[in-house]
């Protein structure tokens, strides 16, 4: 190798070194003043107030129907009680149901005819919504219980992708016909 090429790389090597030498990291730019985050907390805030509104004026509309406030956030009514039988379904039992769902004008988004049967395997699937996962596990057999459920504890933002739109509340009458435990299904 010539003087020349090695005084080349040379100096190439030490311009290399003294550039990388020179950076600095950059830090992040943050323009976050919590103003976004206070907003959709607004938002979210009469987005609930509002629907519970409506839901307060559905429950004042008929005083001779007693709602109960679930501790979840959602209210319901005894439309067929059972009250010989004191087990409930709990986690891994296999749940039979059938449903409908209502918008809160009382309109049939989801006919009874058109969803049933329901099979749901308590606690262990995330198939149907939160409201009614909860729900079902305060129901004896053969009782059908109509559901008031805010948008949060039905489909919340996203809706279902078909019928039911974001943000939407829902009345939802369910009929428990039977439940099982898991490890007796698998042996039948």
């Amino acid at each position: 190798m010539s003087k020349y090429t090695s005084l080349l790389v040379m100096l190439f090597t030490g311009l290399i070194l003294f550039s990388c030498s020179q950076q600095q990291a950059r830090k992040p730019i943050s323009h976050s003043s919590g103003t976004f985050l206070k907003e959709s907390a607004e938002r979210n805030k009469k987005l609930i107030s509002g629907e519970e509104a409506k839901i307060d004026s559905i429950i004042k509309s008929d005083p001779n129907v007693k709602y109960l406030t679930s501790q979840k956030g959602y209210w319901y009514r005894y439309d067929k009680k059972n009250t010989l039988d004191t087990l409930r379904p709990k986690k891994g039992d296999i749940a039979n149901f059938n449903y409908e769902v209502k918008d809160l004008d009382g309109n049939v988004i989801y006919s009874e005819l058109e969803l049933r049967p329901q099979v749901y395997h308590v606690d262990k699937e995330q198939k149907i919504m939160m409201g009614l996962r909860h729900g079902i596990k305060l129901m004896h057999k053969n009782e059908t219980v109509t559901f008031l459920f805010p948008s949060h504890m039905a489909y919340g933002y996203h809706g279902d992708d078909r019928r039911i739109g974001h943000n939407q509340p829902l009345i939802c009458t369910v009929t428990l016909v039977d439940f099982n435990p898991e490890n007796t299904i698998k042996t039948e």
